[in-house]
């Protein structure tokens, strides 16, 4: 597997979708509601769609959110698999609050080998290969480089991208939570950690930018105890592990594992 090509290849898909999302999102959008009781948009789509057509290239197959899953007969005899979701973070897209992301993440024998986050508001990507570490490319890197319309423009925020993470953790024990989904549950872990740290603080933001801020150090941690998909974590995943840090499944104390009979991920913990 060549991972740098295909690596490449997410980011380029992820840069892409998030110019169909923006696309939609600075329009007077309508707002759908799935069976499961989440919302969709537009932009969901259409950041699939364009995902789907970037990713083509590889002919590796795809799991998308917004697309029908095949069945696990067909899936488990797959060793390479890309797992997308094209818009993590919908309730904060309709909420306008810029915290969502796309997610584009290469699954290798359950194994997330790359992990793409980019967030198309505050124009910031994560990336990460195997044996290769996990990278921040910053804003403002990101703009001068989409704005220089150059043909290797992959190739230069490569280049530019800060190896993660990018800072010392915080002095005071330092928890990222959700901003859509607290919980009771995570109030008392956060008051158990207080009775080991002394004062904890927490912040809030939503999608997997959660699990970036883990592995950028501004975190210790970022304990789930809700429903997630896999690909909710596939791409947070791999740029937690490549920059040292870790996403435990709660069931099992293992690393989370992908393409699974059941696509729902169990509770998990991510770890600085």
């Amino acid at each position: 597997m060549d991972y740098k090509t295909l690596l490449k290849l997410a980011i380029t898909a992820s840069i892409k979708a998030g110019d169909e999302i923006l696309n939609v999102y600075n329009t007077d959008f309508f707002v759908q509601t799935k069976s499961d009781h989440t919302p969709v948009t537009l932009a969901d789509k259409r950041a699939s769609d364009s995902i789907i057509k970037t990713l083509a290239s590889a002919n590796i197959p795809v799991i998308s959110e917004e697309e029908d899953i095949l069945a696990y007969d067909i899936r488990k005899t797959w060793t390479h698999v890309w797992l997308v979701d094209p818009l993590d973070g919908t309730k904060e897209f309709v909420k306008r609050n810029g915290e969502f992301t796309v997610n584009i993440a290469l699954v290798e024998n359950g194994t997330p080998v790359i992990g793409v986050i980019y967030s198309p508001v505050s124009k910031e990507i994560y990336f990460a290969s195997k044996n290769n570490g996990s990278f921040k490319v910053l804003q403002h890197d990101v703009i001068e480089q989409i704005n220089k319309k150059e043909k290797q423009l992959i190739d230069n925020l490569i280049l530019v991208a800060k190896k993660l993470p990018l800072q010392k953790l915080p002095q005071k024990y330092t928890v990222v939570a959700s901003r859509s989904h607290l919980s009771k549950e995570i109030n008392q872990h956060i008051n158990k950690l207080k009775s080991i740290y002394g004062d904890v603080d927490t912040i809030n933001v939503g999608s997997s930018i959660k699990q970036c801020w883990v592995a950028e150090g501004k975190a210790h941690e970022y304990l789930r105890l809700g429903t997630t998909m896999e690909w909710d974590t596939a791409a947070g995943q791999c740029i937690l592990e490549q920059a040292g840090c870790s996403l435990v499944d709660l069931e099992t104390n293992l690393p989370m594992r992908y393409n699974k009979e059941n696509l729902k991920n169990n509770f998990f913990i991510a770890k600085h």
